[in-house]
């Protein structure tokens, strides 16, 4: 039986995994990067994987580094912008910094909208960077595995 009119919704993760996911970030250079790297690997087959930014600028070195430290290889990936990527046929879209919280496009009713406000590793400056890096990365691949959870 569907929930009441106005009654809140439980996670539809629970029943329904995303089946095309956006991982939205304002520049789309670390964040949101990893967060596709993950979703790539760990996603079941048949699963579209994009992500994008509103104001694009390139994949983050420091992304490239601490995923290769893992095995995972971001090189081929770039920077896209959302007008570039077929976002509104998605059933998820999730939000990794509160700047796209607040600029992720209108979405259908349908869309599950995830916000993950995580801290930009990029703005930590110095010997700490790549700290903050590996902590973005280790988050990212904790909350990713979520979304897809393995029966066993």
């Amino acid at each position: 039986m569907p929930p009441a009119a106005g009654a809140p919704r439980h996670s539809a993760f629970i029943t329904r995994p995303p089946m095309r996911v956006l991982f939205l970030c304002i520049h789309n250079s670390s964040r949101s990067q990893i967060a596709e790297a993950f979703a790539r690997k760990l996603a079941p087959a048949g699963v579209v994987v994009m992500s994008a930014g509103t104001e694009p600028t390139g994949v983050h070195p420091r992304a490239v580094e601490v995923m290769r430290e893992i095995g995972l290889d971001l090189s081929s990936q770039s920077s896209k912008h959302l007008r570039d990527v077929p976002w509104a046929e998605c059933d998820t879209v999730v939000t990794l910094c509160g700047e796209a919280e607040e600029t992720c496009p209108a979405l259908a009713h349908d869309v599950r909208r995830v916000h993950w406000p995580l801290p930009d590793p990029s703005a930590v400056q110095g010997d700490a960077q790549k700290d903050a890096f590996r902590d973005a990365r280790d988050e990212i691949r904790w909350r990713v595995a979520s979304l897809w959870p393995r029966s066993g």
